[in-house]
């Protein structure tokens, strides 16, 4: 029996497909992305897949955690990929057609050839998974509000009425919203030890406190700052061939929400922040240019975030500068 179930998740549905030994796929699709077809898919698995059988799916948004939570707690091995690693794929395969069948097939492929390097996958705790939910609805609410602001530049008088209305209504949001954040950090022990590590470092206050653990989740389950660098996407991507040296960029694969979030207390920090500003000199005395100081000192500030996390113990400028 086949040992990987590829899954190809839209909003409404899902595609499977499983690889058999002569070659040929075993595919089921549409199944209601709710847990009607998660019941389904169980009952599929108990006649066509190994019982330890990988179920291995795309991160999409949000679309697939409420199928990778369901199969986790049943007890199945859930991988879930990011998208970056099946595009990369499907390209290496020069695959020309794209549906949702075609992805479920190229999905379980992928899992049977690199069955060695899955990783399971664990959900999130409801206090970290509550908290993503208030800081991304903050982060939308800021949108708007932004949004609204720019439209109030260039509104006709008799539209200016209704657009403060709306950014009366939305402020009032944001202030309940960032209250919500601040009393279920205060409310959860293991969250608001974290906060307070987090805000020991000079150059991030509450808020970026509350995105990086939005974000990051449990910081520990990272080996090391290398890796959590990875998964914003800061880590330096060299471009060389032959004798030719192009320019060190970062990465970009990773949480764009996390590199947002970290460019100003990273700008902040080159400023207030003994270890980042003594980064900056260094930098700047070997010529490089302001934003590549930029994403050295998110970098940087990512790096001593997983320190004192990891440590349990608060931000201590003297140790990070002998660093």
């Amino acid at each position: 029996m086949p040992s990987v179930i590829g899954i190809d998740i839209a909003k409404r549905t899902f595609d499977i497909a499983t690889q058999q030994p002569n070659g040929k796929y075993r595919t089921k699709a549409k199944l209601p992305n709710e847990v009607a077809g998660f019941e389904a898919l169980q009952q599929w698995l108990l006649k066509h897949a190994n019982a330890q059988a990988w179920i291995v799916m795309e991160a999409t948004g949000a679309y697939h955690e409420a199928l990778a939570t369901w199969f986790h707690d049943k007890g199945y091995q859930v991988c879930v990929l990011n998208p970056a690693q099946v595009a990369y794929y499907a390209r290496s395969q020069l695959q020309r057609v794209k549906t949702d069948k075609v992805d479920a097939k190229l999905i379980a492929e992928y899992g049977e050839r690199h069955q060695g390097d899955l990783r399971a996958w664990q959900p999130e705790p409801p206090a970290v998974r509550r908290l993503k939910a208030l800081v991304r609805r903050l982060e939308d609410l800021q949108e708007i509000q932004q949004m609204e602001r720019n439209r109030l530049d260039l509104a006709d008088a008799s539209v200016q009425a209704s657009i403060y209305s709306v950014l009366h209504h939305v402020e009032r949001q944001i202030g309940e919203t960032l209250r919500a954040i601040r009393d279920h950090i205060d409310d959860d022990p293991d969250l608001r030890n974290k906060r307070d590590l987090l805000t020991s470092i000079d150059g991030i206050g509450e808020r970026s406190a509350a995105l990086l653990l939005a974000e990051l989740g449990d910081p520990l389950r990272f080996a090391s700052s290398r890796a959590i660098t990875a998964y914003a996407g800061l880590n330096p991507r060299l471009q060389e061939s032959g004798s030719y040296k192009g320019q060190t960029r970062i990465s970009r694969t990773g949480s764009s929400r996390l590199r947002a979030g970290l460019y100003m207390p990273a700008v902040c920090s080159l400023t207030h922040n003994p270890a980042i500003s003594a980064l900056r000199e260094r930098l700047s005395a070997k010529g490089k240019s302001g934003k590549q100081i930029v994403c050295a000192a998110m970098r940087k500030l990512l790096h001593i975030a997983y320190g004192v996390l990891k440590s349990g113990q608060r931000f201590d400028p003297q140790l990070a500068l002998a660093r």
